[in-house]
């Protein structure tokens, strides 16, 4: 089939066909960009955590004497170990995608100082603390080195009471490999002027606290201390079976506020406080989603209600083709032909759009570039869209009698 009879037509028509590729171009750019940053943010709610989730629980405490935390927390940690179910309990500063991020700046040179955040020497790091034992209630996965000692874990912070007084630290692979690539990062020292810690192992990747920009790697920059009985560890974590979890739960947070009666206790499952955490993300992928599924309504009835349209008006067109002998399998492939070279402007247009959108993204919401797979992946929607809105319109003029059409007329 001739494509110049179909663009002679488009000439005639040019505020129909000019609604549809605009139409289709705006689809493209929205739907383009708009299931990229659906599958990031799926992409993050997947991300993985390298600590036994199903397994734990987290009882945290807040306003109780910090004066009596030496006494307290071994007392707390008893009891918690003597409920019926509890594996093991140990007790750290906060836990991942709790929000409550103790962050430092890190750098690997001596010379080192927190106030340098701009330096692209040094790198945000996410603080745990934690008591003896805790590492194994998590079920941190060592990779290299090994954990810490009995006689490392200090008794106080130090400075500004952000760091523990111990010399030594266990970091994730993540953070390893940005600080030192290619290299083994055991025995060497991470500095924050005048604070210096050396590495003595290294983990599978632990999630953040809270996780910051869109790339990925860096929410795995995390790194543990020892740490002896403080007011800085605050939430006791207990690993136990998972179908007795809640009952667990509940037996920890009335023995703890029964222990501590002026502090407030607050208990979750580990995997409530992740959903909790992702919540919000969960459900912008949804609304985005809805977004992307009333855009291609819109565009697949914008362009079966501009092709009928345009059968109504070229019914006399249609009837003398037929009468010159074309078959209905002509007129279906000619109205199937003319969309896909409207629908395919459209999309030309969508792709510098989509393009000029995720610059704008890039500059002002930290969202990575937007790859090139996508724009594929929107044209063929769109065609697929396209070919199937316009096929009952082309079937209705395929199906006109030449007699009718030319009575019409």
């Amino acid at each position: 089939m001739q494509i110049r009879p179909i663009l002679a037509t488009l000439r005639k028509h040019r505020i129909p066909a000019i609604l549809i590729v605009l139409e289709i171009a705006l689809a493209c750019a929205v739907l383009c960009n708009a299931v990229f940053m659906i599958s990031r943010r799926v992409a993050s709610i997947s991300l993985p955590n390298a600590i036994d989730e199903k397994e734990l629980i987290s009882v945290s405490m807040h306003g109780a004497d910090p004066t009596r935390a030496a006494a307290d927390i071994p007392r707390n940690l008893a009891a918690l170990q003597g409920i019926a179910g509890v594996q093991a309990a140990g007790v750290i500063s906060s836990l991942p995608l709790s929000t409550d991020n103790w962050g430092w700046s890190f750098g690997t040179q001596p010379d080192s100082v927190l106030e340098d955040r701009s330096s692209d020497q040094n790198t945000n790091v996410s603080l745990y603390m934690m008591a003896q034992g805790t590492e194994r209630v998590l079920g941190l996965r060592l990779r290299q080195g090994r954990f810490f000692n009995a006689d490392e874990y200090p008794g106080s912070l130090i400075g500004s009471g952000a760091l523990p007084s111990t010399h030594v630290t266990v970091i994730t692979e993540s953070l390893a490999k940005k600080l030192w690539p290619g290299q083994s990062p055991l025995g060497k020292t991470i500095y924050s002027k005048p604070a210096y810690f050396t590495v003595v192992g290294v983990v599978a990747d632990v999630l953040r606290p809270r996780l910051f920009g869109s790339d990925g790697l860096r929410s795995y920059h995390s790194s543990f201390f020892p740490m002896g009985p403080d007011q800085a560890l605050a939430n006791y974590v207990l690993r136990c079976p998972p179908a007795e979890r809640e009952r667990i739960l509940r037996e920890a947070v009335q023995k703890m506020q029964a222990l501590n009666p002026s502090a407030v206790i607050n208990g979750n499952t580990y995997e409530a406080i992740r959903n909790r955490y992702f919540a919000d993300t969960s459900s912008m992928a949804w609304m985005l989603v809805l977004v992307c599924a009333v855009m291609l309504a819109v565009t697949a009835v914008g362009i079966v209600g501009l092709s009928s349209f345009w059968v109504t008006q070229r019914r006399a067109q249609i009837g003398i083709r037929r009468a010159l002998g074309a078959t209905r399998g002509d007129i279906l492939r000619y109205f199937q032909l003319e969309n896909f070279l409207l629908v395919g402007i459209g999309i030309l247009l969508g792709m510098l759009l989509a393009y000029g959108i995720n610059l704008f993204l890039m500059a002002h919401y930290e969202l990575p570039r937007l790859p090139m797979l996508y724009l594929p992946a929107g044209a063929l929607a769109l065609w697929l869209i396209g070919q199937g809105a316009v096929l009952g319109p082309a079937q209705r003029a395929a199906a006109v009698p030449p007699v009718v059409a030319t009575r019409a007329a």
